[in-house]
This record gives structure tokens, sequence and C-alpha cells, in this order.
């Protein structure tokens, strides 16, 4: 029996009213986006696209014109269940004289932690964060890395079934962003769920389970990074003692893409294509090296939704 989403939004539409008498102007047109339990799912997009209107109207802190967002079984605006949930803003704020232990212990209370059990997943999280060491060193001292740290601690602070996160990469250097790709994956590891919202193509890439990408309020491509489903494959076909000739006329008859050196011609075809294209190459002398599928990367993904060669998400 399969498991109903743990994110599930239905139609979502978003008008902003610029000034008083003036016309709205609608940043979310209609937006559909599920994510399963356990998933470790990328929402990405053009910086206007509506990520960040979409976050905070799943966190309950603007209305949405019209349409419909549930997380856990629950309307967003409904606030009972919300201790189910951790949010770990782009650009948090923390009374940096207090020290990391005290800041977790003080969102601890905020989010109902039984007295008797807060100093000890206090320390917990402190760990699973990487920061024990630092725990009584005060907020003002932490690098963007630390701190970077300390927001996903506090949103994970309660043990919630959905975490969500704005950007926990930004500012970071690559050091930096290995080591929060890693705490991601350590709590989907450990049974959570988590909605990453971000720019960062490569993290994506490296570390979700599925994408969405929002593209002038609209999702432009939601399913696995592979590639639109039901798309045509291409492949990467290489020869050996190609003729120069013959290879710059397979170019232009089999629309391929030509890359390679003197002794080694790779050429990239549609999949139609890659049969007639070894026939004709084996029986003008070449040798056959390789054929390889090609798989869809995210940029290429994120580049075709951005300029509307695809259009729709997996259902």
């Amino acid at each position: 029996m399969a498991q109903e989403p743990i994110v599930r939004v239905r139609g979502l539409v978003k008008d902003f009213r610029p000034g008083l008498g003036l016309r709205a102007k609608r940043v979310l047109h209609g937006i559909d986006i599920e994510v399963n339990p356990g998933e470790l799912f990328g929402f990405v997009g053009p910086n206007g696209a509506g990520k960040t209107t979409t976050l905070k109207i799943l966190m309950g802190l603007i209305r949405a014109t019209r349409g419909d967002a549930q997380i856990l079984g629950h309307d967003v605006r409904e606030t009972a269940f919300r201790g189910h949930i951790g949010f770990a803003p782009e650009s948090p704020y923390f009374y940096d004289f207090l020290t990391g232990a005290e800041t977790l212990d003080y969102y601890a209370r905020l989010c109902a932690v039984p007295r008797r059990q807060r100093r000890e997943r206090v320390h917990e999280v402190l760990e699973l964060v990487g920061l024990a060491y630092a725990a009584d060193a005060r907020l003002r001292t932490y690098s963007k890395g630390m701190l970077q740290r300390i927001a996903i601690a506090q949103a994970i602070v309660h043990q919630p079934s959905v975490v969500f996160l704005d950007e926990p990469m930004s500012g970071l250097d690559p050091v930096g962003r290995k080591e929060i790709r890693d705490l991601v994956m350590r709590l989907c590891a450990n049974g959570q769920t988590v909605f990453m919202n971000t720019h960062i193509l490569s993290d994506v890439e490296s570390i979700c389970d599925r994408v969405a990408i929002i593209v002038q309020g609209r999702i432009a491509y939601q399913g696995p990074l592979e590639g639109v489903p039901g798309g045509e494959r291409t492949f990467e076909v290489s020869f050996s003692s190609l003729a120069p000739e013959f290879a710059e006329e397979v170019e232009a008859r089999f629309e391929a893409a030509l890359s390679g050196r003197a002794d080694r011609v790779t050429l990239r075809v549609s999949q139609k294509h890659v049969n007639e294209l070894l026939l004709a190459a084996i029986a003008r002398g070449a040798v056959l090296e390789e054929v390889a599928p090609v798989r869809a990367n995210l940029e290429a993904l994120f580049l075709d939704a951005v300029a509307g060669r695809i259009q729709g998400s997996e259902r």
C-alpha cells in the first residue's frame, strides 16, 4: 500500500498587491508538489521563480491566494501539528551572547521537549552536527559554517518528522558545503524527510532523490534527476579509424554532436539513430570503441526547464 505524501501542494496560487489601488501580481500560478516519506527532495529555480514564496506558505508565514497545501496530512494554516516539523531559514538570527548548548536548550524549550530529556537531546544534536567541541563557545565566535550547522540543529532538536531547509549551503566554502551535505544525508538515514530549497545544482544532484524545478511561478519539471520521463534518450558512440570526411558527413546526417581526437571520435546521437550510425560507420571501416547512454545532469535539465523546452511533472 502506497504511503501518503509528507508534503502535498495542489493548485497553489499566490498574488501580491504591490500597493493600494495597484493591480495584483501573480507569483505562483497553480503549482503542484508532492514529497514522499523519507525522501530528500530538492526545490530549485532561478531567482524570483517563487521558491521562497512557496516555502513561506508551507511554513505558515504567509497565506496562499488559492489552492491547497498540506504537511503530514494537515492544512498548513493549522498550528497544532507544527511540533512535528523543523525549519532552518537561509539567514537565521541567533542571540550571539548565548553558547551553542544554551541556544539549543532555548529552542528545545520552545518546542516543548520535556525538561528531563533536554540536556541529553541537546548533547546528542550537537554531536550529530559536529559542534560538540564548541558547545560552550558563544555564537559570536562561530564561523558561517558553524552557524549554518546550529541553524539545522535547532530545526531538528525536537526530532521532527520533516525538515525544511532554505539555502542551507549558501555562502559556505567547499569544506562547509560537504559538511552540510553529509549532515542532511544523515537526517534522511535517520528516517526524516528533508525538503531543501537551494540554487546550488551540484549539491542537489549529489544528494537528492527527486527534484522540482520552478520557473516563473510554475513547476516546469518534477521527478528523478535522470531526465524527463518518456523523453528521448541520447547515446555517445565512439569510433577509431573513422575517416574525417565521413565523420563530418555523419554529423550532419544524424544531427550528431562531434567531439574527440584524431585517433578516436565520439558522436552524441539520439537513440533512434544509433543502429543506423553503427551500420554506416562499420561499413566504412570504422572500429567501434564504445556505446554509452548519456545521463542527463541537473544542469541540463534545469536549463531546458528555464528555456521552456520541458513542461510538466511526474505523477
